[in-house]
């Protein structure tokens, strides 16, 4: 999977909280939003929008609120990928204790079958 293709798949599947996505859908999209989380802050703080929205600018607060749902989304996939329910991203609330074994959860292999689906064969969980 690549970029434009994860991205997209994402993007169409932002309600889709069951089945499983795979290590490079998970984290090609988190890349997607990060590199629009930066522009639209560059924007803001260019166009002086950076003191509005609680200490984010107009453009960042739209980006976080327009890739949230599909970002929930796509790590509860993740999650499910790797046998563990989605609500576990609930860890990113616990700063950095929380932060540690979930991200070696979503950056860990696939899980052959488990209770949320069959596993796709992906060129890059073989490795």
């Amino acid at each position: 999977m690549n970029f434009r293709v994860s991205v997209i798949k994402c993007f169409m599947l932002y309600t889709v909280f069951n089945g499983r996505a795979g290590k490079a859908e998970f984290w090609w999209f988190f890349l997607f939003c990060g590199i629009l989380g930066v522009m639209a802050s560059v924007v803001d703080s260019t166009l002086g929008l950076d003191k509005a929205a609680g200490g984010n600018g107009i453009f960042t607060s739209l980006i976080q609120i327009a890739t949230f749902l599909p970002s929930m989304a796509v790590g509860s996939r993740r999650l499910h990928d790797t046998n563990r329910s989605g609500w576990w991203q609930l860890l990113w609330i616990a700063v950095i204790i929380g932060w540690i074994p979930l991200i070696m959860w979503l950056a860990s292999k696939s899980k052959e079958d488990n209770k949320y689906g069959f596993n796709e064969v992906n060129l890059e969980d073989m490795n």
